[in-house]
């Protein structure tokens, strides 16, 4: 697994962890929401910009972006689609 995988590897299991959206989350980081789509699924060479504002809303250090993906472990599951029932 190449660095960009690792990166939309992490990316996408964090999000799904925190149950943000692709579009919750770029709208919380300022970045287009495709551009979160394309991270997630390796083709993008992300900036540090990015990374930082990512992690910040994901509430976790740049690092853990960066971290080693086990050969074991599964992809993370999507999210329900639709909208969130209200609280």
């Amino acid at each position: 697994m190449d660095i960009r995988q690792t990166i939309g590897w992490n990316l996408r299991r964090l999000r799904v962890s925190k149950g943000l959206s692709q579009e919750k989350l770029a709208l919380e980081a300022s970045i287009d929401r495709s551009y979160v789509g394309r991270i997630e699924c390796g083709m993008e060479n992300v900036t540090v910009s990015a990374l930082e504002a990512l992690a910040n809303v994901l509430e976790v250090s740049v690092a853990e972006l960066f971290a080693e993906v086990g050969t074991n472990s599964s992809r993370p599951p999507p999210l329900r689609s639709g909208r969130k029932p209200k609280k």
